[in-house]
Parts: C-alpha cells; structure tokens; sequence
C-alpha cells in the first residue's frame, strides 16, 4: 500500500498517540520510523506522571489515548503526589518498565485496524500549492497521503555530546534525521537549537541500597484509566544525594563538559538541568536529590535521575562514586547530552497544523517541549486533527479553560518557547477546574463524539457520570444539616461512606471530585466568573502601539514582559506567565479607554 489518509513519521510518544487516535477515526494511517522495534523507547527516565505531566496523562485517557493502557500494563510502582496538598496539585506518578512498555506499545499498534507500521527514514515531504501530498524516504520509497504528522523527537539533525567528544546521533545507537531539517527550512519554517540530556545507567548489583532512603509505593485504586486498578509494587526505587565531594570533582572539571567547553549551542531545560549546570547555577548548594530508580522488572540497570551530565567518561565515573551507595557504582552507560532542531512553534496553528503548508502537522520535541506526557498530549491533538482534515469536518481545538493539554498547546503557539517548555500546574490559570479527578468530565464526552472511545467506556463514564452530577445537586440544594455536607467536612469521609450517603457505589476517583468541588467552590464560582469575563473581552484588540511602562497597578516585571511580547489581544496577554486576574482586569479598562 502507497497510498494513506494520514502519515505519521516518528514512534516515539507524540507518534504514537497521532497514528492511535487517527486510526481509531477511521482514516488510513501509516506510522513510518527507523527501527519498528523502538516504538515507544523511553530514552530517558522510565517514569511517566508527576504533577501537571500526570494532569497531561489523564486527559490523554479521557480522549481515548494509548499511553495510559500501556502504562497500567507495564508500571513498576505507583506514586501520589503532593498528597498533603489540595487536589487540584496533586499528580499521579508510574515507575515503567521501559523494555515492557517498548514491546506492549509495538504489539498494541501491530493490531489497531486502519494502522500501517513502516520502517524507513522520511527525507522530506512532497507538497503542491502549499498542500501535502506524500512523502518520500531516503531509499527512494514515495507515499502519497493527505496529512503528514513529524514527531521525529531529538532526531532532527541530533547531535550527541560526552566532553569533548560529539557525532551526529538521534539518540544512543541510532542515527541522526538530517534531511527532514533541510526540508522544513526550505518550506520556509524558522529551526533553532534546544539541548537535552541524560544520566549514566549504573549495575545494579554494583549499588549500596542499605545506605539509601527507601522511597515508599502507594497503595491507589486506580491510575490514569477509567477503570479501577489494585496497585501492586514490583520493585523498589531510593533517594540518595550528591555532597560536597561530589560538586568539587565537577566544579574542577566543568570545562570538560560540553555545556561548558562551547560544543553546545542549544539551550537546555532550566527545569531538569544537567548536574554541573546544577553546580555552576547553585554553587553553594551542598547537596542535590539523586532519585534511584529501576529501568525494568528484571533489568540490572539503574537510572540516577538527577545527575544528568555531558562530562568525560572519565570524569562521570569519579563523581559518581562519591555519592553515597554508588561507592563502587560500574557504569553500564556513558551520560550524554543530546542537541538537536526543532521549529518555532508560533508557526502553527491551535490544530498542530503548519501555517504555510495545509495537511502538515508538528507535535512533540519538535515544537520545542520536553517529556513524554507534553508529547503525548500533542500527538493526540494532532492525530485527531489531521485525521479531521481529511475528513473535512471542523478541527478540534482545546482551550486553556477545560485542560492541560489545550494551556500547553495555547502556550506554544501564541508565546512560542525560548528554552524546553515543560507543563507545570502553574502554567494554568484555571487550575481549580483543570484536576486529575475530573478530566474524565471535562474531556469525555468529546471524545465520543469523534469515535475515540468505545460504547462500552463510554457507558461507564456516563453512569458515574451521573450519579456524580445528582452528588453535586445535593450540595448545591443542600442545607448546613445535609447529611453528604456534614459527611464531606468530617474525618469520617472515604468513599465508602460518600457512596452510602450518595446511594450508589462510587469510584475513589468520583468521590475525589465531589470533594474537591465542595472544598473550592468558592474559588470556583469566582474562576467562573473570571472565565465568562475574558471570554467576553479575550478578542478586545491591544494596539501595537499601545504604552505599558508606568501603568498603575502594574508589577515593572508585568510592564516588561508586555512591551516585549506585544500581544494582540486580551486573550493572548491573558496567558503570559505571571498575568494574574487582577491584572488581566487592569489592562482590559486601560485597553478599553485608550480606544
């Protein structure tokens, strides 16, 4: 077969949820990458979830995605985050099993109907009139298509980086995409450099655990699918720390590294930088967490995550065993850094589609981003999207107020990146309605409606649906002797007690939302408010002219970001990092008198 709907090209995370949800919509797809056998590789730390990231995961679930079955198959252990907080910060967390998720994720795709696997090396597209029209590999192989998705990671024009030493690698082992990098610049895209990296893989049995702190699993009824799931812990992860011995072996080698002997033009992540980056920020920090964690059920190989590094081998070696437990640690992998293209994601549009040629999508490390959830959250939307296209029905468009995935997106493509962008809670202004408990309500019934997700899911979230709706009425009508009101501020509360009261069996996750609306419904009908109100004004159009510096009430720090970014609108000046209500509020009366 040479002809498809949609052309994926990549099998990494964003990859794969593109070709996932574009098949299940019905559409001929092709999935094209170098090695079928890496599909869904975790090249970096085996975990998938956090805080925001598992907000991410959970939405990919409610529309329907693969990541989240693929990690209730293959997870390690299980972690709540944030729990002593409130639940809209808390985040679910899986240790994976990278070798279990790599092979479930080729087997899973193997059997998805409307799904082609193609090993090969995409070169460039074809396109006429500014419209996709097929693309053609490196060993002369054309297909013709209608929509093509690059997800192509740290491969495009990849570079690997250990000290001195550098070659042209997308990842460990594997080959560099070079041309894809020529073929986007003469489209007419706009490339830059982003850097990432990873740490050394130690033995296992090399490793002194008795000196390090045991990191607890927990026990949870459910992960990121819908369907409830007993956690079991397979194996074990630890907490140990650099110390002071450790900072002086880098310190004295920090211009062995390639982020600090010029090798490196890329910038890399503020938010996971590499260890001698954490040394020549924070020179007198004493210590730095070193989370240590298994790479697989039954792998000897362990990932110290927290010390990523581009130094010497050599050098790797020497501060690795100064850190407590690694005192005999035998590295099995030299850390690297890796530097590779990516396009200015302000060249797109909300669907992931390219401004310039139609049927040309871009999601994951390309845009700019790092982590497997930011990728899979793009993938998906862009899977749906192109599939959409062909189909000529109206895209799918997520907005910054009902998910994650609709601020990340909205956060590229209207403020761009100047570093890799990672998702963090804080990036949402409306983070009380956007929980992990209620993505599943909030994300749903869309998803449905596209052909995502089977009758059978669905019926299930509807019942729960439900029964968590007729909940919400009974607080809202409800009295101060109501007996679910008296229960919810009670140290009684557990989810059998709430499906007593409530008169059905309820999920922990159900019983997590109805908590979680009496516990902020004040703060909600105020975000509500506040929602209704920038929708309102969000299309109020902002001079180019117009004059921040010295506006009363304006942080200097809000007066600078504005002059520089310039946005068009409320709604665009709305998102930017720092903009609070009360400001967004400011700015629309001072916009609206300047007219």
């Amino acid at each position: 077969m040479q002809d498809f709907d949609v052309i994926v090209v990549g099998g990494g995370h964003a990859g794969i949820e593109a070709a996932y949800a574009s098949a299940r919509m019905g559409v001929q797809t092709a999935l094209i990458t170098l090695d079928i056998n890496k599909i869904g590789l975790m090249p970096c730390n085996p975990a998938i979830g956090g805080v925001g990231k598992g907000h991410i995961v959970f939405e990919v679930s409610a529309l329907g995605g693969l990541m989240p079955k693929l990690c209730t198959k293959t997870y390690l252990q299980a972690r709540m985050l944030n729990t002593r907080k409130g639940p809209a910060v808390q985040g679910l967390r899986l240790q994976i099993d990278k070798f279990a998720y790599n092979k479930q994720a080729k087997e899973y795709l193997s059997h998805v109907e409307n799904l082609t696997l193609i090993g090969g090396k995409v070169e460039r597209a074809l396109y006429e009139n500014n419209t996709i029209t097929g693309v053609v590999l490196e060993n002369g192989d054309t297909y013709t298509t209608k929509s093509v998705i690059f997800t192509t990671g740290t491969f495009l024009n990849g570079r690997i980086h250990i000290g001195q030493d550098n070659y042209s690698a997308g990842r460990r082992d594997e080959e560099a995409v070079v041309g894809l990098s020529a073929f986007l610049r003469s489209a007419g895209l706009q490339l830059a450099r982003l850097k990432t990296g990873t740490p050394p893989r130690l033995l296992q049995s090399s490793l002194d655990f008795s000196k390090m702190q045991r990191q607890e699993a927990d026990n949870l009824r459910y992960l990121f699918e819908f369907t409830p799931h007993s956690t079991t812990s397979k194996r074990d992860c630890f907490i140990t720390h650099t110390n002071e011995r450790t900072h002086e072996v880098i310190k004295q080698n920090l211009h062995k590294s390639a982020m600090y002997n010029g090798n490196i033009r890329g910038i890399g992540p503020r938010y996971c930088p590499s260890i001698e980056d954490k040394i020549g920020r924070f020179p007198n920090k004493s210590s730095h967490h070193v989370f240590v964690e298994p790479e697989g059920e039954s792998a000897d190989e362990i990932y110290p995550n927290g010390i990523s590094t581009s130094l010497p081998l050599d050098v790797q070696k020497q501060y690795i065993q100064t850190i407590v437990g690694f005192e005999n640690a035998v590295i099995t992998k030299a850390g690297y850094a890796v530097e590779y293209d990516f396009v200015f994601p302000n060249q797109l549009k909300h669907t992931l589609e390219t401004k310039i040629i139609d049927g040309l999508f871009l999601a994951g490390q390309i845009n700019g981003t790092t982590g497997y959830e930011e990728a899979a959250g793009q993938g998906i939307v862009a899977g749906i999207n192109a599939a959409l296209s062909v189909k000529k029905q109206e895209p799918f468009i997520l907005s910054r107020t009902e998910s994650y995935i609709g601020v990340m997106i909205d956060d590229l493509v209207t403020m761009g990146v100047d570093e890799p962008y990672r998702m963090f809670t804080s990036r949402a202004e409306r983070r009380l309605l956007l929980r992990q408990d209620n993505a599943f309500l909030r994300l749903t019934d869309r998803a449905y409606a596209l052909g995502l997700i089977d009758q059978e899911f669905y019926k299930l979230f509807s019942k729960e649906k439900e029964i968590v709706n007729d909940a919400l009425s009974m607080l809202q009508q409800g009295k101060n002797n109501s007996d679910l009101l008296k229960l919810l501020g009670s140290d009684e509360c557990s989810t059998d007690t709430v499906s007593d009261v409530v008169g059905n069996k309820l999920s922990d996750r159900a019983v997590q939302t109805i908590k979680a609306q009496h516990l902020y419904s004040p703060y909600l009908a105020r975000e509500e408010q506040e929602v209704k109100r920038i929708e309102h004004y969000k299309k109020l159009k902002i001079p180019q002219q117009f004059v921040y510096v010295d506006m009363p009430g304006l942080s200097k720090e809000l007066q600078q970001k504005l002059t520089r970014v310039k946005p068009a609108t409320i709604a665009q000046a709305s998102i930017i990092p720092g903009m609070t209500p009360a400001a967004v509020s400011l700015l629309i009366i001072n916009v609206r008198k300047s007219g």
